[in-house]
């Protein structure tokens, strides 16, 4: 069985929630793309932690964790978080990386921060993580795998090859002094002694798990909307967002059984591009302050994340191209305070048509929302333990939300730890 977690919308749905709970019956959780330019939190009996490397898997003792070859790996930041998780979960962590997987370097964050001050009001939001520099090195093949980086004349020869082109991007582009290839030797023989533990040819172990018939779990980053293909390009991440990319990623190769899309029961987002759900002054500080365990600011950055109510057309989206088999809506213990819900049903466009469809990002920016309203229930869910309970406003709202993404809403979360999660049946 391989089942797939994905975000329906702009990331920061909750998915390392949900990875964290499948994970106690997966036998292998799988980090296949993006970097630590986003956040999973987890919230179990040893306290909350943000984890951007790591596998949400890493909490369960018999969990085989995997990071990818389609992931950024950024080794020091992985290091750190592997320190922070021993210093406070008191079982041992199973972690591989894959030998395919590639290197952010420390000049990678250094050309984003530069290109974010150069573009200025015109930025894309980034994260500054590297991650953009990190993806273009990758295709252009200027990129170091981790098992190049046990082998010193490779190293350098690809060095003399990169350093010309990013110190002429430095000196002329950025007015920035120039990288030294000493410098980097002595980086990438911190990375190779950091990261040596940890390192395994993951394709060949993934291979007879499949023959083993093992249960994998595949955790994906960010969310549907960010996608550089499908998503509010240019105000995207730099790598696939969607299952369907997950088993090259992983390493798997193989289809998916299950795809298990997640969205929140409002929106949510962090970073730069049309958002139609947004809200703004008292209403939107109210919804922010109230959302998640600590409010809506990102794992990452700290950043307030843009918040509005549930965009159905948003989502409906989000899930066809997730191609969601399941559904899971977190956060609707947030909701309780209020008498009445809005739900965005439509989009108005700028020639005043109505549309039930995700538009294009350069129309997205004069789209309007189309709001419907349903009751609340104006009671705390958070100690309801079976979907059944909850109050009947709190499911009609569900069923709603079901009838428009046209997805079915197979698990509901009403708080942030791992037992508060309700299954729908």
């Amino acid at each position: 069985m391989i089942k797939a977690i994905v975000g329906a919308n702009w990331g920061d749905e909750g998915k390392g929630k949900v990875t964290d709970v499948f994970a106690q019956s997966s036998d292998i959780v799988i980090r296949y793309q993006g970097g630590n330019n986003a956040g999973h939190t987890i919230i179990n009996e040893y306290g909350k932690f943000a984890l951007h490397m790591l596998p949400s898997g890493i909490f369960n003792p018999h969990t085989l964790n995997i990071i990818g070859p389609g992931v950024a790996l950024n080794i020091h930041a992985l290091m750190k978080e592997i320190k922070m998780v021993k210093e406070r979960y008191p079982h041992p962590i199973k972690l591989l990386v894959s030998d395919r997987a590639q290197v952010v370097m420390s000049y990678h964050p250094l050309f984003d921060q530069l290109e974010e001050a150069r573009m200025g009001h015109a930025s894309f939001g980034s994260t500054k993580s590297g991650i953009a520099p990190f993806y273009s090195d990758k295709y252009a093949k200027l990129g170091f795998q981790v098992q190049e980086l046990f082998h010193t004349p490779s190293c350098i020869q690809k060095l003399e090859r990169v350093l010309p082109i990013k110190n002429a991007l430095l000196k002329e582009l950025y007015h920035h002094e120039a990288l030294k290839i000493e410098d980097l030797l002595e980086e990438i023989e911190s990375l190779k002694s950091a990261i040596a533990p940890y390192v395994a040819d993951t394709f060949l172990i993934l291979k007879d798990a499949m023959v083993e018939k093992k249960v994998i779990l595949l955790e994906g980053q960010l969310g549907a909307l960010r996608d550089p293909d499908y998503g509010i390009y240019p105000y995207s991440t730099s790598s696939s967002t969607l299952a369907s990319y997950a088993p090259l990623g992983s390493g798997l190769m193989s289809h998916l059984d299950e795809v298990w899309a997640v969205t929140k029961a409002y929106s949510s987002a962090v970073g730069a591009g049309p958002f139609v759900a947004e809200l703004f002054g008292e209403e939107a500080q109210t919804l922010r302050s109230r959302g998640g365990d600590a409010g809506e600011y990102g794992a990452t950055t700290g950043r307030p994340r843009s918040v509005g109510w549930f965009d159905a057309v948003a989502t409906r989206y989000g899930c066809a191209i997730q191609n969601a088999t399941h559904v899971v809506l977190t956060n609707i213990d947030v909701l309780s305070y209020l008498d009445e819900i809005p739900i965005i049903t439509h989009y108005e466009l700028e020639d005043g048509s109505i549309t039930p469809h995700f538009v294009a990002t350069s129309v997205l920016w004069s789209a309007k929302p189309v709001i419907k309203k349903v009751p609340g229930w104006k009671v705390d869910i958070t100690q309801v333990q079976r979907y059944h309970d909850l109050p009947q406003e709190a499911k009609n709202y569900v069923d709603t939300l079901e009838e428009l993404i046209g997805v079915k809403i197979a698990m509901v979360s009403n708080g942030p730890r791992r037992d508060q999660i309700l299954k729908r049946l």
